[in-house]
């Protein structure tokens, strides 16, 4: 288990990996999440099971996707702080208040949530193979490379934090 975990720390540390850190917006992600989701769908359209109610569950889904999104942006904002994810050592404060605190990035789960409603509403069970397929490369691209810029700028407030909040929900 320790070679393993060395190996992967050494794999993700490597230059390829870290090609890759920041540098696809993340709703630029969702976005592409989706249209591939879209693709997969209409290439396997013999998969398709149609799900009862799945307009409303995907409206509902959406909504609360980009609601928690938003709030998410609003509270950085009263923060006075940036939004821009592919810049985090920019952030001007550590915002644990709101809805920070019960997911340390709730405009992610809001993205999650939009992409499990578009699956819903797609009713194609390979399309929905992506969902996880964005949450690995939110959680090695992303949201890794923030933690560790912010535990360079916020220190043990931010491991204190980080301890004490989940990552997504």
């Amino acid at each position: 288990m320790n070679k393993r975990r060395h190996t992967a720390t050494r794999i993700r540390g490597s230059g390829l990996f870290r090609i890759l850190e920041l540098k696809v917006p993340p709703l630029v992600l969702l976005m592409m999440t989706a249209a591939g989701m879209r693709a997969i769908s209409r290439m396997t359209s013999g998969l398709r099971l149609p799900i009862p109610g799945a307009t409303w569950l995907f409206a509902g889904s959406a909504i609360a996707g980009i609601g928690i999104a938003v709030i998410g942006v609003v509270e950085f904002r009263r923060a006075g702080t940036t939004v821009d994810p592919r810049v985090p050592g920019q952030s001007a404060q550590l915002v644990a208040s709101g809805v920070y605190r019960y997911s340390r990035n709730p405009m992610y789960v809001g993205f999650l949530l939009v992409l499990c409603g578009w699956a819903v509403l797609l009713g194609n069970a390979l399309s929905l193979l992506l969902v996880p397929a964005f949450v690995v490369y939110m959680n090695h691209f992303q949201i890794a490379p923030e933690e560790r810029a912010m535990r360079e700028k916020f220190g043990a407030a931010y491991t204190q934090y980080a301890d004490t909040v989940r990552r997504w929900l």
